[in-house]
């Protein structure tokens, strides 16, 4: 007989209590415990003996995985090229981003190529999605629709239709009928999510779960839920800009260091082909604060806009913002101006800000950063041709990035003609100067070797 005691669960991160606390020893979030019933069924989770009998690595045979393109090259590249048959794939994102109507969008593409395939949505009617549906454009017969929130129904349609890959929109909306919690909570959630796991992989049926965030960015639920699926995609940007990024945070069958760019338009998201070109689209000239800085995302070098503006500040403490970047390091980079290169910036607000939507983390972004903040408080433009990438220590050197032939060949593509690289990063391009042509590569050491060029 199945036995139900009452235990309180971190919203934030599924950390589990016998008693409330006011703040969770796991993730230091304060008041995020919910009590919830939790039944203990023994006989439920034994399996049978066969099951558990180790094999020999020696002759377990290596199969290559079935990939299934969803003829989206943005998605494609993220995936690794393409679906792995019988995945599971975690899409998040903020409210309205676009994850519903990108897979939608597959779901199109592959009807088109007959794979039967089932959308389950808890959140919309039939009605809700064949309007949707119409403005992102035509569907085949081997497409179905099914509303419901019941994971027990889900199961049944899915063994009897017998679908080659299922969305599940979305996950905090399903429940399971031998959990006693609510559906969202963190028991329906792990529940939940362990049974599409293992329909996923006794059936290879390829399944996207759509899971809603946190105010933090992160998938509600207990941390558990990103470790469970094959793959973590997060959906990226604004909700009222005009780009998205896909970014893939786990991938068990490809890298995740590639990213796929969007733009979001009335008939659903259209993959952008050159991100550099669109992100550099408007760039004022000849203004003081703006840099373009060469980054790279997995294998693609992307030229974005760094803006910076630095004014005398009114406060007793100076103001310090950023858009797209990490607050701490810009915060490092104007100590290492204020101390190595002389530029006080101590009684002065600095606001620096990624053109287009697109967060960047990569070191390789710190001199464009540095080179921005020193433009506007000296408020001396750099010349609209020139480029910059390196990163730099607290001792105010310059140091080597990877993949800096790519990134010179990207500016040499959109018509740069000078390019300020680190001085070790200079040496090994120069090797290949067969290869370059038409743009001046500057090797830089330190930062004040770098303002005194500028």
């Amino acid at each position: 007989m199945a036995k139900a005691k009452k235990v309180f669960f971190c919203q934030e991160c599924g950390y589990e209590s016998s008693k409330w606390l006011g703040q969770c020893p796991a993730c230091q979030a304060w008041n995020t415990f919910v009590e919830e019933m939790v039944k203990k069924d023994k006989s439920s989770h034994v399996s049978p003996l066969t099951s558990s009998k180790p094999v020999k690595l020696d002759e377990v045979s290596a199969l290559s995985e079935r990939r299934i393109s969803t003829h989206i090259e943005e998605l494609d590249r993220v995936l690794g090229s393409g679906i792995v048959s019988g995945s599971l794939i975690l899409v998040g994102g903020d409210p309205g981003i676009g994850k519903s109507t990108l897979l939608l969008q597959i779901c199109k593409n592959l009807s088109h190529d007959k794979m039967k395939l089932l959308y389950v949505s808890g959140e919309e009617s039939v009605q809700q999605i064949k309007m949707r549906a119409d403005r992102i454009g035509t569907f085949s017969d081997t497409m179905e629709v099914l509303c419901e929130t019941s994971i027990d129904q889900i199961e049944n349609s899915i063994l009897n239709s017998k679908p080659e890959l299922v969305v599940i929109d979305s996950v905090q909306t399903m429940y399971a009928e031998d959990v006693a919690s609510a559906a969202g909570s963190v028991s329906q959630v792990r529940e939940v999510t362990a049974r599409l796991m293992r329909i996923a992989k006794q059936n290879a049926v390829t399944i996207f779960i759509v899971g809603h965030v946190t105010k933090e960015g992160v998938v509600a639920g207990p941390r558990t839920l990103e470790h469970m699926v094959d793959t973590v995609l997060y959906f990226e940007g604004e909700r009222h800009a005009v780009y998205r990024v896909l970014r893939s945070v786990k991938n068990r069958f490809g890298s995740t260091d590639e990213i796929g760019v969007f733009e979001m338009m009335p008939d659903g998201l259209r993959e952008v082909v050159n991100p550099s070109e669109v992100m550099l689209s408007g760039r004022p000239a000849d203004a003081a604060g703006s840099v373009v800085v060469a980054s790279v995302e997995g294998t693609r070098p992307i030229l974005i806009e760094i803006q910076a503006l630095v004014s005398e500040t009114s406060f007793n403490i100076p103001r310090r913002t950023t858009v797209g970047l990490d607050f701490n390091r810009v915060n490092l980079l104007i100590a290492v101006l204020d101390k190595r290169a002389g530029l006080h910036l101590g009684s002065s607000d600095a606001y620096v800000n990624v053109a287009g939507g697109i967060r960047l983390n990569e070191p390789a972004i710190d001199l464009g950063i540095v080179v921005a903040l020193a433009s506007s408080f000296k408020n001396k433009a750099l010349d609209a041709d020139t480029i910059v990438f390196g990163e730099v220590g607290l001792t105010g050197e310059v140091r080597g990035v990877s993949m800096s032939l790519q990134r010179v060949k990207e500016a040499m593509k959109l018509g740069f003609k000078t390019c300020i690289m680190p001085k070790i990063d200079y040496d090994r391009v120069i090797k290949d100067k067969e290869d370059i042509k038409g743009i001046k590569l500057i090797g830089i050491s330190n930062v004040s070797e770098l303002l005194s060029y500028i």
